[in-house]
């Protein structure tokens, strides 16, 4: 098992959950949904290479790095098929991990996923990468979120500390400056999102300042699209329970049929 790759563990149960943050993020983001899935359901909540816990990881911090790694270190771990959910660049290393090994994947939930549309708000994203002190940080949240989202403070904190951590904004610097070079960000082919035969939902904020919903709009038809009223593009953060919810819905398919909507925030 690779020592440097960081994984918070939680609960126990038949049925596992792969947690994967956004850029710029970190495990700890996940707490609340952890929180009311456990005790029932095991989730494991990951730092992505260059983030948090995991910052010493070789690699150039790449989705598709992390994509192979966490592969890697779930085999490592005897873990079988797994529900896998990601958020924003976590999405996008979510994908990439249900295209590589689609047999060990039961259920893919993408959280305004990165990686569908080349339309990404570099300067914002480059500007999070920068922030080094609460006030910018929150500063930075609050531009990514809803108009009427409420962030907890807690969230702040946490990544403050991250923050602190020698090499860490270097680290996401680069990553920035790679993940939105020419304003633009790489585009997994909508051919290969086409295979993907497993339960998907995709939920993506309507008022996402960074990577807009519209680019849900031409995805494959059996990937069953909610577009949350209000919400931008944090949607762990702004939403904890309608992720949860969003989880438990798609966790319990098992074909392609629409399952029931989701709670009023969306639709």
């Amino acid at each position: 098992m690779v020592s440097s790759l960081h994984v918070a563990e939680r609960g126990a149960g038949p049925k596992t959950v792969v947690l994967l943050h956004g850029f710029g993020s970190c495990h700890d983001i996940w707490h609340e949904v952890t929180s009311a899935l456990a005790p029932g359901i095991r989730t494991l909540a990951y730092d992505l290479p260059g983030h948090g816990l995991s910052l010493d990881f070789p690699g150039n911090g790449s989705a598709r790095t992390a994509a192979r790694t966490i592969l890697a270190d779930l085999a490592a771990r005897g873990v079988g098929r797994t529900n896998l959910a990601g958020h924003s660049m976590g999405g996008a290393v979510a994908a990439l991990m249900a295209l590589a090994e689609p047999e060990r994947i039961a259920s893919l939930t993408l959280l305004a996923p990165g990686g569908l549309g080349p339309e990404i708000n570099g300067p914002l994203l480059r500007r999070y990468a920068a922030a080094a002190d609460r006030r910018e940080i929150r500063a930075c949240l609050v531009a990514m979120s809803g108009p009427q989202s409420q962030l907890p403070e807690r969230i702040v904190g946490v990544l403050a500390e991250m923050r602190r951590r020698p090499g860490q904004l270097h680290k996401l610097i680069e990553v920035a400056a790679g993940m939105t070079k020419d304003e633009r960000q790489g585009v997994i082919p909508r051919a290969q999102l086409d295979t993907i035969s497993m339960p998907v939902m995709v939920v993506w904020g309507a008022e996402d300042p960074v990577l807009p919903c519209t680019q849900a709009d031409s995805l494959p038809a059996h990937f069953h699209v909610h577009h949350v009223l209000d919400a931008g593009h944090m949607l762990v953060e702004e939403a904890p329970d309608l992720v949860v919810q969003a989880l438990r819905r798609n966790m319990a398919r098992r074909d392609r049929r629409m399952p029931p909507a989701l709670d009023a925030a969306a639709s």
